[in-house]
């Protein structure tokens, strides 16, 4: 790949990444303008009306820090994702949003909505980690050295009464890990890979031959065969 064409795939990235998180922004931006609260479309574990939330919980936030921690994140992950997957990518991040829901919806517990996009945000960021670790390619490590430095905090995220003062949905953190982890096994063959180098054989010649030429002219060949464990002589 060009400079050109990189820099061009770093911006159409970029902007993808970027047109996600707007449209979270717009459905809290429509809430406040409206005066009204859209949490009635999270998901609700085991209940029929909860189903919808599958599609729609992840655009729904309760209040602009909620929103703000995870656009971030989800911001850099899908940017990334589009960036080093690309032809590929959405089907990544579309299942990590439908597993995701669909496993909180099975195996959640309560009567509360589960709304926001951190379930999303888990899945992407054990995407990305494991998907560096099995491929051992040097961009994608790095890449996942870097979503451990700031986000490997997350992983606390996935127990329950972590946080007791704070109504977080550690079971979208939990399915959304599982769902990163299994899509990244699931397409360890799409995206770069560790390149392998093949060294040209040499071929060692064994005998080494020299020719003489003796006083009359006449030449005499001299064999010589190099074996390791033969005295010198």
């Amino acid at each position: 790949m060009s400079v050109d064409q990189e820099k061009k795939q770093i911006v159409s990235s970029s902007l993808l990444a970027a047109g996600i998180v707007a449209a979270l922004w717009l459905v809290k931006l429509a809430e406040e303008l409206m005066g009204i609260s859209l949490s009635f479309m999270g998901l609700l574990p085991l209940k029929v009306e909860g189903l919808k939330g599958i599609l729609f919980a992840p655009l729904l936030h309760g209040s602009y820090k909620h929103l703000i921690s995870n656009s971030i994140p989800l911001f850099l992950l899908s940017a990334a994702l589009f960036y080093y997957y690309r032809n590929k990518a959405w089907q990544i991040f579309i299942f990590s949003w439908l597993l995701t829901g669909i496993w909180v919806w099975l195996f959640a517990r309560g009567n509360s909505y589960h709304i926001g996009a951190s379930g999303v945000v888990y899945a992407l960021t054990a995407y990305h980690l494991v998907s560096g670790i099995i491929r051992k390619e040097p961009r994608l490590i790095a890449f996942s050295l870097l979503v451990t430095f700031l986000y490997g905090s997350f992983v606390w995220g996935i127990f329950p009464g972590f946080s007791p003062g704070e109504r977080i949905s550690w079971e979208s953190h939990l399915m959304g890990t599982i769902a990163g982890i299994i899509l990244a096994f699931g397409y360890r063959d799409v995206g770069p890979q560790r390149k392998v180098y093949e060294w040209p054989e040499e071929e060692d010649d064994e005998d080494d031959s020299t020719t003489t030429t003796g006083e009359n002219g006449t030449h005499y060949s001299s064999t010589f065969t190099s074996k390791p464990n033969d005295p010198a002589t």
